[in-house]
């Protein structure tokens, strides 16, 4: 075994014993796993990415219209990403937080700053989106101790809302089918009611619906007790719990005005909007709404490495370091290459307007999407902004009476699709048990000609799935 010399040391070549071979598949064309995840299902093997497309070892081509669970914003192996994390993995992998500092996550942390609204310029590193939820409720807690205000611990949040999988996370998350298990095993916090206002049958405008949803708000945190709640956390616009729920412009200068009344912290769930996914890099942009404490993950690092980040004004941060320091922490807050890749991430997301991107041809997609509605009499709603857009299926659309449960049809819809080459991510619209959706949200660096390549299709699969609902 001939060695392979470096200018540092000499690393033996990997033995051919490494390189492992994929086992015999069986009659079903796949081999026995031994990973275990969410269920039973399997899908094939994945060989290779590249832009917006991935193909299975067979040669199949996909069009990743999810950009799997809404991560891959700039796409498939992008070369600028790739020479940012091939560089930093020749400098170091690893450098544990309390005994380094190192210049990735100081200059990513730097750029962040940057990029989010004035005040908000400190950031904490995690790993993921339940990371940085958890980090966010925890860093919350721990002002209200450090300025004297320790009844504060009640977190209001949304219903149906999805926030991660931790159990702060989870607590703050209301989505009945995910929560109900672990009920016994946390401190669920009070939830308002999520603004579906096209569910909605009454004689308000959209506006005046959006300020009525606000309202309650403040109503349930008097019902809490003001001194009693620490914070209100939402996504400004809804992720798979919702299906893409934008509310009216109302709702959200409201909730700011009544979190400022009562003293309550506004925690921006932005794991999945942010980054430019909703045509601006925050979604809180689109209503100039500054929260409090923003959470980012996904498309933060685009499925590159495992990142997230905390982002939090002086004003928080600096009363809990005063108070003891920040009780909380994980083992690959702030990994140089993990941050390496977030900034090379961050500089094509800004450095190509992909934020723009994301809003001019999510414009075109939205609108070819609603056009399904004409021959699809099952489709309720489509609804969104930028490239997170959702298409709700109904039984009826004038009472939006959501289809059988048994029925699957979302989840049978993304099979349907799957087999027709193109990625779509279903849920659950009310509540984890009732209503179903699909997420169409593909890589912010899609053109206007790929277009065709989702709304194919999708349209072939929408003709397989009323033939079988009959409808």
């Amino acid at each position: 075994m001939e060695p392979v010399h470096t200018t540092d040391c000499v690393i033996p070549e990997a033995p051919a014993s490494y390189a492992f071979a994929l086992p015999e598949v069986d009659t079903d064309g796949l081999a026995r796993s031994h990973l275990f995840y969410q269920s039973r299902q399997r899908r094939p093997m994945l060989d290779r990415a590249s832009g917006v497309h991935m193909w299975d070892v067979t040669g199949k081509r996909y069009l990743d219209g999810s950009s799997g669970a809404m991560v891959s914003n700039i796409g498939h192996s992008d070369p600028v990403v790739l020479n940012a994390m091939r560089a930093q993995m020749e400098k170091s992998t690893f450098g544990y937080r309390l005994h380094f500092e190192n210049a990735p996550a100081e200059n990513l942390a730097r750029f962040v700053a940057d990029l989010c609204p004035t005040g908000l310029d400190r950031v904490f590193f995690v790993s993921g989106g339940s990371e940085a939820v958890e980090s966010a409720l925890k860093l919350a807690r721990q002002y209200a101790l450090a300025v004297g205000q320790a009844s504060r611990f009640k977190v209001i949040s949304r219903y149906p809302s999805y926030h991660g999988a931790t159990f702060g996370a989870l607590a703050v998350t209301g989505t009945a089918s995910m929560t109900a298990p672990f009920a016994p095993m946390m401190h669920e916090m009070p939830k308002i009611p999520a603004p579906t206002c096209y569910l909605d049958r009454d004689s308000l405008t959209m506006e005046e619906r959006g300020r009525r949803y606000a309202d309650m708000l403040e109503a349930e945190i008097l019902r809490q007790g003001p001194e009693t709640v620490l914070a209100f956390i939402m996504e400004p616009v809804g992720g798979a719990s919702t299906g893409a729920l934008v509310a009216p412009d109302s709702y959200y200068p409201r909730v700011r005005e009544i979190c400022d009344a009562y003293g309550v912290l506004l925690i921006y769930d932005e794991v999945m909007t942010g980054a430019g996914r909703t045509g601006r890099f925050l979604a809180a942009e689109h209503w100039g709404i500054t929260p409090d404490l923003i959470a980012l993950s996904k498309g933060f690092a685009a499925g590159y490495a495992p990142l997230g980040a905390l982002v939090a004004p002086d004003r928080l941060v600096e009363p809990v370091m005063e108070h003891g320091g920040f009780i909380h922490g994980y083992t690959y807050a702030g990994n140089p290459l993990a941050c390496a890749a977030g900034l090379a991430v961050l500089q094509e997301t800004v450095g190509r307007d992909l934020p723009g991107n994301a809003a001019r041809i999510g414009d075109q997609l939205k609108a070819r999407l609603d056009g399904l509605k004409d021959r699809f009499p099952f489709i309720g709603d489509v609804r969104g902004k930028g490239l997170l857009l959702a298409v709700e299926l109904v039984a009826d659309r004038e009472t939006m009476t959501p289809l059988p449960p048994e029925k699957m049809a979302a989840a049978r819809l993304v099979d349907l699709a799957y087999e027709r080459g193109l990625i779509i991510y279903w849920r659950r619209t009310r509540g984890g048990y009732l209503g179903d959706h699909i997420m169409v949200c593909p890589p912010l660096i899609l053109t206007e000609d790929q277009i065709d390549e989702i709304m194919d299709p999708l349209t072939d699969a929408l003709v397989a799935l009323s033939a079988e609902l009959g409808v």
